[in-house]
């Protein structure tokens, strides 16, 4: 809910082939981006879960720091219905911006496209309206020179098959992708859900994901009952997701500012989770 001395609120910024995203801007954002070596003026897309201050009161101060770090490209700002107005309501104490801001708002369900990656939202179950996101980028199949040589398919199409087209040879013959592929891969899949009960639909959206980031917000059971009277997720109810959804990792955050030292509780999460970790600031991963 507030920033501490050794802990920034929760955010999460993924970088794909020169494209830029971040989950959330609470208090403080843009000071954590630079202490990561992030550059806010290359954020492309914005993605707000919801409208309580931690996840968005950072929004005019990133804005302006997009700006100061010559940000000239627009701006894709996806988030809950009535985004549009809650964005210009916090941001009336900003100058005008150098770039173009384009709102979209979601219910849960929708989706939005940016060259390789996908963002699929889904309705969570918070106080407020409040979504998770998905982002999967779909890889090329692999690539087989030796059943293209058998087919004399000349080099200069090798591009344009691996892309997903069909060619046309001199000689007539029509060539399928397929014919020259000798796999296909497994996409890469990225979930991110917090503020939210541990609804099973959870589960269904995490499915196979490459990374599961999940609010645990205590480790202690004797918060269950207030944790579901607020609409949120304990480290053990964000293990099960992520068992339910075969996961390949799970990341844990959004931790109450009452739970100081959350990473003594990762040996628990990962007797639930082996492949649990506890989240801190500047975090990262790479995944190929």
């Amino acid at each position: 809910m507030i920033p501490l001395p050794y802990r920034w609120l929760v955010s999460c910024h993924i970088h794909h082939n020169g494209k830029y995203f971040l989950i959330d801007c609470g208090e403080g954002t843009q000071i954590a981006l630079e202490e990561a070596g992030i550059n806010p003026g290359r954020i492309d897309v914005l993605m707000i879960t919801h409208f309580h201050a931690d996840h968005i009161m950072g929004l005019p101060g990133l804005l302006m720091a997009m700006a100061n770090k010559g940000k000239k490209s627009k701006l894709t700002l996806i988030g809950p219905k009535q985004l549009h107005a809650v964005a210009s309501a916090l941001c009336v104490v900003c100058p005008p911006m150098p770039y173009d801001i384009e709102v979209i708002e979601m219910e849960g369900g929708e989706s939005f496209i940016l060259d390789e990656v996908t963002i699929e939202s889904m309705a969570l179950s918070h106080r407020i309206a409040c979504l998770g996101y998905r982002l999967t980028v779909n890889k090329k199949p692999v690539f087989s020179p030796e059943k293209a040589q058998s087919l004399a398919v000349p080099v200069k199409y090798y591009k344009t098959l691996h892309a997903g087209k069909s060619v046309r040879l001199p000689n007539g013959k029509l060539i399928e992708p397929e014919m020259v592929i000798e796999k296909k891969r497994e996409p890469i899949r990225l979930c991110y859900c917090t503020d939210t009960l541990p609804i099973p639909e959870i589960a269904e959206f995490a499915k196979d994901a490459d990374l599961f980031i999940c609010e645990g917000m205590y480790a202690n059971e004797e918060m269950a009952e207030k944790m579901e009277e607020k609409h949120h997720t304990l480290i053990r109810e964000a293990a099960a997701l992520a068992n339910q959804a075969h996961a390949k990792e799970l990341w844990l955050t959004h931790f109450s500012p009452a739970f100081k030292h959350p990473e003594e509780s990762e040996e628990y999460a990962r007797s639930l989770f082996p492949d649990a970790k506890i989240g801190f600031d500047g975090m990262t991963k790479e995944i190929k």
